[in-house]
């Protein structure tokens, strides 16, 4: 199965496999809702895809040769968060040596796109609905207003509606983010998928490798709660421990593995999805000789992620001991 089929699509450098009805009848509503300049919440569970609808939403529409702009509102604490949005003066902050536009102003006649938006904090949801309101804003020190432009596209894997009955979230903003709401379905409920995701994760690993029917069997009949980050994770993982070129199923480390009868029953040296994760992280990078960048290559994440990721490991050791 080659990762260049019909059923492989990019959107501002992100692949997409399209191979499922759920997810082929999503895409044509995306194209749809492109074509709008309404604000879209993209909702679905972790991994599930999120940032490649909302990168289709742009390629799509009439703003695609304009900026593209992403931010995850998760990332960074809230006078930076601020300051990545709206901008600031030179001296506004201690730190602040030089004026900086923000994003909106970055992506204007663009597209925005704010990943978990739902952590925003009440303060922030002010700001932003004013500007999703058209209502022209300072940047932080500044005395003159900006006025931009600008398509937002927002996502979360939270529940917002309950988030706005708890008092968490204001109903104004959720109403004005959710002009329109595209739901990504999970993988467990995109099987169809499953395989061509499978072999395009293992060819960006080593092109010369291949699935073994009994392989992609297993890989299907797994729920996959982590979705396709679980999915990628469990394909590189068993690529770099395998003896072999071409992957058996007893080479996946799968939470739920098919017993004799075809049962589904659990693994039961499995552990979590974020004790997998740690797991193979570690071993590819033992298996580049500690080599950051080229373990970051073979993961598929970029080596700024992976030194997070083990500064996070080294300080749980440090707590431990």
């Amino acid at each position: 199965m080659s990762p260049q089929s019909d059923h492989t699509h990019s959107f501002l450098g992100m692949t997409a496999i399209v191979a499922s009805e759920p997810m082929r009848r999503l895409m044509e509503t995306v194209e749809r809702v492109a074509r709008s300049a309404a604000s879209v919440l993209v909702c679905g569970e972790s991994g599930a895809g999120k940032e490649m609808v909302a990168r289709a939403l742009h390629v799509y529409s009439g703003r695609a040769h304009r900026p593209w702009v992403d931010l995850s509102c998760a990332a960074l604490p809230e006078l930076l968060l601020e300051s990545e949005l709206f901008g600031h003066e030179k001296g506004a902050f201690s730190g602040a040596d030089s004026s900086k536009p923000g994003l909106f102003e970055l992506a204007n006649q663009g597209t925005i796109f704010l990943d978990e938006v739902g952590e925003l904090d009440p303060r922030m949801q002010v700001k932003l609905l004013r500007v999703l309101d058209g209502a022209p804003y300072y940047r932080l020190g500044g005395l003159r207003k900006v006025s931009v432009d600008v398509r937002v596209v927002a996502a979360t894997n939270q529940n917002l509606e309950l988030a706005v009955e708890e008092g968490r979230f204001r109903n104004d903003l959720y109403h004005r983010l959710n002009q329109v709401s595209l739901y990504v379905p999970p993988l467990r409920e995109r099987t169809a998928e499953i395989a061509h995701l499978a072999q395009f994760f293992l060819a960006r690993h080593d092109s010369r490798m291949t699935l073994s029917p009994e392989a992609v069997a297993i890989l299907e009949s797994h729920s996959w709660p982590g979705n396709i980050r679980e999915l990628r994770n469990a394909v590189i993982q068993a690529a770099v421990l395998a003896p072999g070129l071409h992957l058996r199923a007893e080479d996946f480390r799968v939470p739920s593995l098919r017993s004799s009868n075809g049962r589904v029953r659990e693994s039961a040296d499995s552990g979590s999805l974020e004790s997998m994760e740690r797991r193979l992280i570690l071993e590819t990078l033992g298996s580049t000789g500690g080599h950051q960048q080229r373990a970051a290559m073979a993961l598929g994440i970029s080596r700024r992620t992976l030194s997070r990721k083990l500064k996070v490991y080294q300080s749980e050791i440090e707590v431990a001991s």
